[in-house]
Order: C-alpha cells, then structure tokens, then sequence
C-alpha cells in the first residue's frame, strides 16, 4: 500500500549550485553591486529575461516586492484605484496599499478567473489593473487587455504561480506591462523567498531599478538580457537618478546562485506537473460531489496543486469532508472555510470596509485546494485521489447524487 506522500518538500536544489555557493560562502560576496559586473543576480536576470522573451528583468526580495515596485513604477498618483481579483493571496491588496493606492476587488466566479462583466463595471476611473492568475488559472487576458488598452490602464500580471503557462503560446507575464514572478519555496523556481519582474518599458525598468536600492551609479550593472545597455536604457537611468527613493529591496547572490541552475528545470517541472495535475483532475471528475473546472481555450497551464469545487455539499458537510480527507492522510484546504485564510478576501482587515462579493464569497465557501508537487509519482498521485474520493464518499454516501 502506498502511503499518502509529503506534498510540502520542495524538490532538492540541484548540484550545478553547490559549487558557485561554495565560493560565496568562501568570500562572503553575497551583495549583488559587490562585483563590478556579472554578479550571480545579474546573470540571472540576463538569463530569466532570455528564457520569457523580455527585454529587461529585475530580480527583487520577493513578489510582493516585485509588485509593489511595479506599482511605483507606473507614478500612479497616491490613491489611485488598482483593480485586483478577489480571490488572490493577501500580499496583492498589501502591495497595492504599500504603493499608496486604493485595492478595487472584482467578483471571481466558479473557474476561479476574474467576472468579466463586474471588471468592465470597475474599469472607469482605474489608474492600473493587477491581475493576479491566482493558482495559475488564466483570466481571459483577451478581453482584459482589450478593454484595459481602450481605458488607456497599463496592465500588471502577478504571475507568481504562473512560471511556465502560456496563452495563445505567449508566456504568462509577458503580456501586460510588467510581469511579477516568486522564487518562494512553493512556486516551480525555489529560493526560499525572491521575486523578479519582467518588462519590455525601460523607464519601468529604470525606475524599478533605482528604487528597489540601486544607489549612486550601480545602476549602470543593470543590463537587457544579451549584456547590451541599451542608449534607451542609459538616458531612462539617468532621467531618474537621485529622483527616485530607495526602498531596498534587493535579492541577495545566494539566493540567486540558488535559483539560476533551477531554470533548466522549468520545462520538466511544467510538462510533469501538468501531467500530474490532468491525471488527478480526471479521477475526481468522475464524482457526483466534486468539480474540477476545465481550463480556457487559449491557455496551456504549469500547475503545481490542483483546486476544486464541492458539489451538493452544505458548510457542515464541507467541514466534515476536510476531516474525511485529513483521516485518510491528505490536506485538503477549503479557501473559505479555513480560520483566518490569506486568500478569503474578508481576512484583508486592513483595507477596512468593503463591499460584499456574493459570487467570489459563495465560490471560496466550496472551493479545494491540495497541492500537487511535480515530483510526484503515478502511485502517489493515485493514493490522493483516492483520499479525496473516499472523503467525498463517506460525507455523502446514502444521500441522493446531486442533479438526480
């Protein structure tokens, strides 16, 4: 019998990292302006824009900090309204407040994607959209920036569970303006905590630059991906030196040591968790209780855990299948029902008082979450969906299958 496997290791870092984190340890060069030219996060800055087809890439201490600098970025003026989903983790409303502007939260439906029509309501008045691929399930960016370029509204994607998903074959994050990306130990590429932002604009790129800690003149060790300092990106720098604070957010060389050797790794760890998350999402469509929502048309997804909707089940019986699956040794995460969760946008106290959702509120009260490591087996995979099936079954068995 196989046991339920541990979901929460990452994958071991590989070795091509060991020795370049020798030789930082053995210096103790772990300050990316240290070197004159080339630091570990230079390279892989050079080497992140080149695998996403980006013109510029800065790497920074974390999404939320790679949002948050996007934000400012943009000079949007203070109080600026930013149309974020709301079913997206807490740090996206509190990178929006950081920045000095005004969360605007837009109904999330059933497929866990942003309500078109209640984001074409919000638009009027927006000074920029964020749109996070919460999970890594695609919004339909069609219309999103469709409607965001007829509005004039530049256009942020947090796409920090979203490394390695295209639409329409172009990557995830390369379609707004700015594009946001975690190294946290969960997301596909692993340094314990990191982010990068990606973007073609140099006076964005300049600007983030500058105020994520590049003081007096270490901007000029920020390069485009093929080691050429653009004119465009020399005169962007040099508009804003001195003009811009200093919020210091840098990553350090250890952690990038620690991710650049993983980018090799991103098409397998993609093609496999997405192989392992269509195999269990077709064991749990065959239950009467459960629905996992089928992607969008022009979207090829990179997913590392798998969400689900409960079907039939009232607030009582969703508690009980939580328990139901907990006993069969597979941790199951209600989004709504969970104390305290950072995803369930009632939680997000500091905004102070906002209005109800009624379809994102109704979609978190019956909407799963388990995660789904690339790394693991068919085996593996098969006792979690078995878990997951045997919970819905013991709920719900001797009641009338839904819809009959």
């Amino acid at each position: 019998m196989t046991l339920p496997p541990n979901v929460y290791d990452a994958e071991p870092i590989p070795d091509a990292a060991r020795d370049e984190i020798e030789r930082l340890l053995r210096t103790g060069d772990l300050f990316r302006y240290t070197a004159p030219e080339d630091s570990p996060v230079a390279l892989l800055e050079r080497d992140f824009a080149e695998m996403m087809g980006a013109k510029y890439a800065l790497a920074v201490a974390s999404c939320s900090a790679a949002l948050f600098l996007s934000l400012r970025a943009l000079d949007l003026p203070r109080g600026a309204r930013v149309l974020i989903p709301a079913f997206t983790f807490a740090a996206v409303p509190s990178a929006v407040v950081h920045a000095d502007c005004t969360p605007v939260l837009v109904e999330v439906g059933d497929n866990y994607r942003i309500d078109m029509a209640d984001f074409a309501a919000k638009l009027p008045g927006a000074a920029a959209v964020l749109i996070s691929h919460m999970r890594g399930h695609t919004s339909d960016m069609d219309a999103i920036m469709a409607l965001a370029e007829d509005a004039g509204v530049p256009v942020i994607e947090d796409a920090a569970h979203s490394l390695g998903t295209t639409w329409h074959g172009r990557k995830i994050g390369t379609i707004g303006r700015i594009g946001c990306f975690s190294f946290q130990s969960y997301k596909l590429v692993n340094s314990g905590e990191g982010g990068i932002l990606v973007t073609d604009d140099a006076d964005l790129l300049a600007r983030a630059v500058i105020m994520s800690g590049a003081y007096e003149h270490n901007w000029r060790k920020h390069k485009g991906p093929r080691g050429d300092n653009t004119e465009e990106l020399e005169q962007a720098f040099a508009r804003w030196q001195n003009r811009l604070p200093l919020y210091n957010t840098r990553l350090s060389n250890l952690a990038a040591a620690i991710v650049r050797p993983q980018l090799a790794e991103v098409p397998r760890r993609v093609r496999d968790g997405r192989r392992n998350h269509d195999r269990v999402a077709a064991l749990l469509n065959r239950s009467p209780w459960i629905e996992v929502p089928e992607k969008l048309g022009p979207e090829q997804r990179a997913p590392d855990s798998l969400q689900f909707n409960l079907v039939g089940m009232d607030a009582a019986a969703t508690r009980a299948f939580q328990d139901a699956a907990a006993a069969r040794g597979v941790t199951v995460q209600v989004f709504g029902l969970s104390q305290d969760n950072a995803r369930a946008f009632w939680n997000w106290e500091f905004l102070g008082p906002v209005s109800d959702l009624p379809r994102t509120r109704a979609m978190l009260a019956r909407a799963c979450d388990t995660r789904l490591p690339a790394r693991l087996t068919r085996a593996e995979l098969d006792v979690i969906a078995g878990a997951i099936l045997g919970a819905a079954e013991d709920v719900m068995a001797g009641l009338p299958r839904f819809g009959t």
